[in-house]
């Protein structure tokens, strides 16, 4: 399975075209770092991350955002959803994180020498959005060290630590002058914005958001009030679209890594069933996203894959083979900007919010206009508290992350406490429809996992390797 996931990191990547924008004539790895052109290694770098992201996190963010969960006609993911991974397990997913990592550092180092800020830009980026998803996972990871192949031991910074320096580092690049920028223009190697700085800048200051904003109910909260207020009142402007790498066609090797990994290539297309934790959410709305997500058929309670009933019974979950890969949706940033308003009293959130989740309903081709109007299922309480409004606000951000970004899902939840996990089973006539419910086969004692394992390949070859923690245990960040 390893290789064939870094198969698809490699060779979807654009160095020269052929005929189709993933196609490549050389492996980005065999190219000498120091000498090949920026515009090689960033495309290298970008694929890599949306393959790691896009592929494992993403597997592993659905099932314990419980969009789905494991058939009962199949066992691919039965240790995810019993919670019962470790060190062995999903070692691929770090390894291609950090290979993608090394391409796009080396990018930010050449361009920094070279004072081509808008690579350093880009680049710094996209260092701050993967290393942001590997620590919320892990907590303390190798960052200041990382990548950097003088070190054969590079040491994990704290989470802490890692916050502090991505915003230093977001900082230093948005400083640059890119009207001065030296060297190559990107252009088509910008798999996300084809070049647009002006969405790139725009990008930096939204992670910068998302980055404080979820410091905001640790012991750093004062850190996180500060920035997000400084933040919302400079005038700077945030992501208006899509960061997502869109260049997926139907075809082995150059689909979306979530369909190429499952649904058609590698596994058991009808692995991932149809949860009831998000399906029950679905109903009690009349939610019309239901038949974009999911198949016809009934829903398995969380965890249920031993249940006997005829797998042609139980929903599949909808994949497609040229869905993007979402660094950052439109969506992410309007719920993230409609948050900051309410939670400082800079102003209402609702307007944000109802874009928000009329911009989720218009990607299946659907209208949210009547859920988010007076009366509608998904009406902005305006008049009402504080958590309210954070409980619409969230609860939209978890069902608008499906299918691939379902990890930014669950560090939500594990952040804010939403959707609110059910004190009874699924089976219970008193549990209520769209609550995280514990795995049927739950192996944790009632526990809900809080953060993945440290990889076995990461613990055999860097002494600086922290000790195990237990999945149940929260990362720094996580005081819910």
């Amino acid at each position: 399975m390893k290789k064939f996931i870094i198969s698809i990191i490699v060779l979807s990547t654009a160095l020269t075209s052929c005929s189709t924008d993933l196609d490549i004539n050389r492996d980005p790895d065999l190219l000498d770092p120091d000498k090949a052109p920026l515009s090689a290694q960033l495309p290298a770098g970008i694929a890599g991350l949306a393959g790691s992201e896009g592929a494992s996190y993403a597997i592993i963010g659905g099932f314990w955002s419980q969009y789905w969960t494991q058939s009962n006609a199949a066992n691919q993911y039965k240790d995810i959803d019993n919670y019962a991974v470790g060190t062995s397990d999903y070692n691929y997913a770090w390894d291609g994180m950090y290979d993608a990592l090394g391409d796009i550092r080396n990018v930010k180092k050449r361009a920094l020498a070279e004072g081509n800020w808008n690579y350093y830009l880009i680049a710094t980026v996209l260092e701050v959005q993967g290393s942001q998803v590997l620590t919320d996972f892990y907590g303390s990871v190798p960052y200041t060290e990382a990548n950097n192949q003088e070190l054969l031991n590079p040491a994990f910074d704290s989470g802490e630590q890692i916050y502090d320096r991505m915003i230093l580092d977001l900082n230093d690049a948005l400083s640059r002058d890119l009207s001065t920028s030296a060297g190559s223009l990107p252009g088509a190697d910008d798999f996300i914005f084809g070049g647009d700085m002006d969405n790139w800048t725009k990008f930096a200051n939204t992670m910068k958001l998302k980055i404080y904003m979820r410091q905001t109910n640790s012991s750093r909260s004062a850190i996180a009030d500060a920035g997000i207020v400084a933040l919302m009142t400079s005038g700077v402007d945030f992501l208006d679209t899509d960061a997502a790498m869109t260049q997926f066609t139907d075809a082995i090797n150059q689909s979306n890594p979530l369909f190429e990994y499952n649904n058609r290539r590698l596994n058991v297309a009808t692995n991932l069933r149809m949860s009831t934790t998000m399906a029950s959410f679905f109903a009690d709305n009349a939610d019309s996203r239901r038949g974009a997500y999911y198949g016809a058929g009934n829903a398995l309670n969380q965890g249920d894959y031993a249940n006997p009933v005829g797998s042609g019974t139980i929903a599949i979950v909808t994949l497609s083979a040229t869905t993007p890969v979402f660094f950052m949706s439109e969506e992410e940033s309007l719920f993230l900007q409609a948050e900051a308003l309410e939670r400082y009293g800079l102003g209402s959130g609702k307007a944000l919010y109802d874009a928000a989740v009329a911009a989720n309903f218009s990607r299946y081709g659907l209208s949210g206009a009547s859920y988010v109007a007076a009366g509608g299922a998904y009406e902005y309480p305006s008049a009402g508290t504080f958590a309210q409004k954070l409980e619409a606000i969230i609860t939209q951000k978890w069902v608008a992350s499906f299918p691939g970004n379902g990890f930014e899902a669950f560090f939500e939840s594990n952040r804010t406490g939403y959707p609110t996990k059910s004190s009874v089973p699924q089976s219970d006539a008193g549990y209520i429809p769209g609550q995280l419910a514990y795995s049927v086969n739950g192996s944790t004692g009632g526990l809900f996992p809080r953060r993945f394992a440290y990889p076995l390949t990461e613990r055999n070859a860097n002494t600086s390797a922290p000790n195990l923690i237990p999945i149940t245990t929260p990362v720094w960040w996580d005081n819910n």
